[in-house]
């Protein structure tokens, strides 16, 4: 499981992030999207850059952006086992003579026609050798 789509699980949960900055962020989490970015409410902030004695600054809420955190401290009552459950939908394997993808053989049509991607025998306009085969002009 990503860790992004473990994060999208915790809604409600109050967790402290650390940014790279150094500021540390405290409140419970309303949204995380899949870039990582975070919404909080009932947030307090402590700056690193100022001085030990200075008080929290409290925020109704606040967004901050995926690529600035360091780390989440999770809450030790978060029952880690029942969250890292993978339940996303796994995508489903194809049969073997299914295509891929573009001009691939196996693929809907005539069986063995071109050449299955880029450079595979000939079948384009290029022919054999890049001679033109185009409209004859």
């Amino acid at each position: 499981m990503k860790l992004v789509r473990f994060l999208m699980k915790l809604n409600n949960e109050t967790v402290t992030i650390e940014l790279k900055n150094g500021t540390i962020v405290h409140g419970t989490i309303t949204s995380v999207d899949p870039q990582m970015n975070t919404h909080l409410k009932s947030v307090k902030l402590s700056l690193r850059s100022a001085a030990p004695n200075t008080p929290r600054v409290s925020l109704d809420s606040i967004a901050i952006r995926g690529n600035t955190v360091r780390y989440y401290i999770l809450p030790d009552s978060l029952p880690l086992d029942t969250l890292l459950v993978d339940d996303a939908p796994r995508a489903k394997k194809r049969k073997e003579g299914a295509a891929g993808g573009r001009g691939a053989r196996g693929a809907r049509g005539a069986p063995m026609r071109g050449g299955g991607g880029r450079g595979g025998g000939g079948g384009g306009r290029g022919g054999p050798r890049g001679a033109p085969r185009g409209r004859g002009f």
